[in-house]
């Protein structure tokens, strides 16, 4: 019989997949794993014979981490191997306040196809259950310890697996679990214009991150498929509807790549796009990624595109970079089978 995984399971569903006949006991379980029970002997309230009894039906984790890579910066990457063989990468980045945030996966590998973007370069090959995207969660604070935020911003289009992304969120918000607040989760889009209406219109209400990159309509075809059919204008007026529906600011993020999108031509272009927008502007330079054509700004092309944006009157954030010697930056994951 094939054991039943737990951990994208909420307590009436684990009460029931177990056929355990008091409801209770399943509310006890989701606990236990809400709070990083490694074992079912680590279920102390529970009898001998019954955490015996669901040794034999269930697992606590359907994944494992194969690979620990920790960069100089405190960044840490964990590898995680998955069920069938795929892996997926997940990531902590803690910031100046010591803030820790959970950098997750919602796919093996991604379907997107971002020039600038490692992942981008694997290919699709299938969504994470909502139990995987959980337990990197869990895995992440069992090595780091508690969690202050979860980002949907590792391998994967969120948009292309939000049924997977509401549950896991359903389980890791719920109160009688882990109870991490929903305004702690943010969702990254490369700009899928109907994913961001159905996340305003149904939820979960989270923050939302649109991967701008450039508001350039030639240029973001060509560095960026997903605009083809998700063209600036439309996806303009998604971001707009999605701050006026649920009152949170929207994260424009761009990845500034030497030469392509920092000129003031894409200063002035981008200044368009945002102007009446509420909205922050997260600006980042390109990490470097082996074998694709772009390189890294200078300090000097990355303060002058800030300050033109700046002196627009718009809200900017320059991120620090961190993770980079272990393949944990931004657009730098890039494994889809472990070794």
């Amino acid at each position: 019989m094939e054991k039943i995984a737990l951990a994208g399971l909420l307590p009436e569903e684990i009460t029931e997949q177990l056929a355990i006949p008091q409801k209770f006991r399943g509310t006890q379980i989701f606990k236990w794993i809400g709070s990083g029970a490694k074992t079912f002997d680590d279920m102390t309230n529970l009898s001998l014979s019954f955490r015996e009894e669901l040794k034999e039906k269930a697992l606590l984790r359907s994944s494992a981490v194969s690979q620990v890579l920790i960069d100089p910066d405190g960044t840490i990457k964990l590898q995680i191997t998955l069920s069938d063989g795929g892996a997926v990468e997940t990531v902590l980045l803690t910031d100046k306040e010591g803030r820790k945030t959970a950098c997750v996966s919602c796919q093996v590998g991604c379907g997107m196809k971002c020039a600038f973007c490692q992942t981008g370069q694997l290919g699709l090959s299938r969504n994470l259950t909502p139990g995987e995207i959980v337990e990197q969660f869990l895995f992440l604070e069992e090595q780091c310890g508690t969690l202050d935020n979860i980002v949907f911003m590792g391998m994967g289009e969120p948009m292309q697996n939000l049924a997977g992304i509401r549950k896991a969120v359903s389980v890791l918000t719920d109160k009688q679990g882990r109870a991490l607040s929903a305004r702690r989760i943010t969702l990254s889009t490369s700009g899928v214009i109907k994913g961001i209406y159905d996340l305003a219109d149904n939820g979960p209400f989270i923050r939302l991150a649109v991967s701008l990159t450039t508001a350039d309509e030639e240029l973001r075809e060509q560095i960026m498929p997903v605009n083809k059919g998700n063209p600036l204008p439309e996806l303009r007026k998604a971001i707009d509807y999605y701050a006026k529906k649920t009152g949170k600011r929207v994260t424009l993020e761009a990845a500034l790549l030497k030469n392509r999108n920092t000129g003031r031509e894409s200063a002035e272009r981008m200044i368009q796009f945002a102007s009446g927008l509420d909205v922050n502007i997260n600006l980042i330079p390109w990490n470097p990624v082996p074998g694709l054509d772009f390189e890294e700004p200078s300090s000097a092309e990355v303060k002058n595109f800030v300050t033109m944006i700046e002196t627009a009157g718009l809200n900017v954030t320059l991120r620090t970079r961190r993770g980079r010697k272990i393949g944990g930056a931004c657009g730098q994951l890039g494994k889809s089978v472990a070794k």
